[in-house]
């Protein structure tokens, strides 16, 4: 089990990857609505895509998600506007649980990307010739290692490293550790307490 009064630096991610084709992917494609009456997020991955990977019986789909060579893909790589539409957390909750530890696209939505962040998802920008290719390389090459490196901006696949983007926010929160909250402030008990000691309109 993680501590989580401990902050985690994330500068690289890597793992096999997986395509997910196609412009403007809303959050209701990535987890349906129907699918958010939970009370934690756990469960949530089985849902991913859930809409596009089986038909109103249930019955498998083809759908990049379904393939057993992605199974324990980490990285997935899309195109552009992933994330949009509504702001439902459950999104980057969903691909978190089913096993996506980066995200490599054209563009991403604001709050996507925001709330991709608070999990230590990485959401990596690069140009649209190169995420064809890497979604190229992801289909022909299921086994293949790719690496997305935060800290220097590169995505390396296939012998050969591409130059990526990362918001300087985001980059700065996930080297530094800083992008989870929650731990960030477990880990500073001490100093949040001696602070509220100083203030006057703080009762012990």
């Amino acid at each position: 089990m993680n501590d989580e009064s401990v902050t985690e630096e994330i500068e690289t991610e890597s793992g096999t990857g997986v395509a997910v084709r196609g412009n403007d992917i809303d959050t209701d494609q990535i987890i349906p609505a129907r699918f958010m009456k939970v009370v934690t997020f756990d469960g949530l991955g089985q849902f991913s895509f859930f809409d596009q990977r089986f038909d109103s019986a249930d019955n498998p789909q083809p759908h990049p998600f379904n393939h057993d060579q992605h199974r324990d893909a980490s990285v997935l790589v899309v195109n552009a506007n992933f994330g949009c539409g509504s702001s439902r957390e459950h999104a980057p909750q969903a691909l978190a649980r089913w096993g996506i530890d980066a995200i490599v696209g054209e563009s991403f939505a604001e709050i996507f990307a925001g709330n991709c962040l608070a999990l230590g998802i990485p959401t990596v920008t690069v140009d649209s010739e190169t995420a064809s290719e890497l979604q190229d390389f992801v289909e022909s090459n299921p086994d293949a290692e790719i690496e997305v490196d935060v800290a220097s901006e590169t995505v390396r696949y296939g012998g050969q490293k591409v130059e990526a983007n990362v918001d300087d926010a985001q980059k700065k929160a996930l080297v530094e550790g800083i992008w989870d909250t929650t731990a960030l402030m477990k880990s500073n008990e001490n100093a949040i307490a001696k602070t509220a000691e100083s203030l006057l309109y703080v009762e012990p």
